[in-house]
């Protein structure tokens, strides 16, 4: 992961992309050693937000095109997970895509949302601004906590 710091905000976009998907990846801590080398907090935090996003629209789209013995041998997800899942898509809709950065259940999510074929556009919204007010929370407690040491 050290290698893709070094690439400045092309490496965080990388980053957080792969972080969205099935590929285990922490976004979060490639976003405060970004910010720890003297990056600009905002264009930071707008460049992980995109990443992350494109990443989970990835998930999201592999889910809708997706039939569930595909789910089950490349992207690894069990159908009782996502049957499990199923109630909670049928009572939130599309706002459950908020907690698509959740760690171990946001791609899984985002999977499930484009699997039983959620609004696109309104998932997308939703992805976005969870997405985004994660990172904020990141730089926000990067600098907070940063005047402390």
């Amino acid at each position: 992961m050290e290698w893709l710091v070094d690439y400045g905000y092309f490496g965080l976009f990388i980053g957080a992309f792969l972080a969205a998907t099935i590929i285990p990846f922490s976004s979060d801590v490639m976003l405060v050693a970004l910010l720890a080398t003297g990056a600009n907090p905002i264009i930071a935090t707008v460049v992980a937000t995109f990443g992350n996003w494109l990443g989970g629209l990835v998930s999201y789209w592999m889910g809708y095109m997706g039939k569930m013995e595909w789910l089950e041998k490349y992207m690894r997800v069990k159908k009782s997970t996502l049957e499990k899942q199923k109630k909670w898509v049928d009572k939130f809709g599309p706002a459950l895509a908020l907690f698509s950065w959740l760690p171990g259940i946001g791609d899984v999510l985002a999977i499930a949302l484009g699997f039983y074929k959620l609004s696109p556009k309104v998932t997308a919204l939703y992805m976005f601004i969870g997405k985004g007010a994660r990172f904020v929370v990141w730089t926000v407690a990067y600098y907070y906590w940063d005047i402390y040491f």
